[in-house]
């Protein structure tokens, strides 16, 4: 699985309805596993970006689905850090000679 750290500001819509947030944070949860990802934690925060989300992907392909459905919603906007664990980057390292 790929690893996804998302992270996301409202929209002037979706500050609007922020008291809805919760419900469609559910449903973004649903939305993803039609793209054959899972969304393992969502965060509200404070600072620069309002969302915090770890997302687990089968593929590049499917993530990017589910991003381009989420935001076509209007209440987000996102910026992507694609993750590795520790064992993942230590193959990197190995490959540095």
């Amino acid at each position: 699985m790929l690893t996804y750290v998302v992270l996301a500001q409202f929209t002037d819509q979706g500050i609007r309805t922020v008291k809805n947030s919760a419900q469609r944070a559910g449903q973004a949860g649903e939305l993803a596993r039609t793209f054959k990802c899972e969304m393992k934690q969502i965060y509200w925060t404070l600072g620069q970006y309002d969302l915090v989300t770890i997302v687990e992907a089968e593929d590049e392909a499917g993530f990017m689905a589910f991003g381009l459905a989420l935001g076509s919603a209007g209440n987000i906007r996102t910026q992507t850090l694609r993750a590795f664990d520790k064992d993942a980057f230590g193959a990197m390292l190995g490959k540095l000679g």
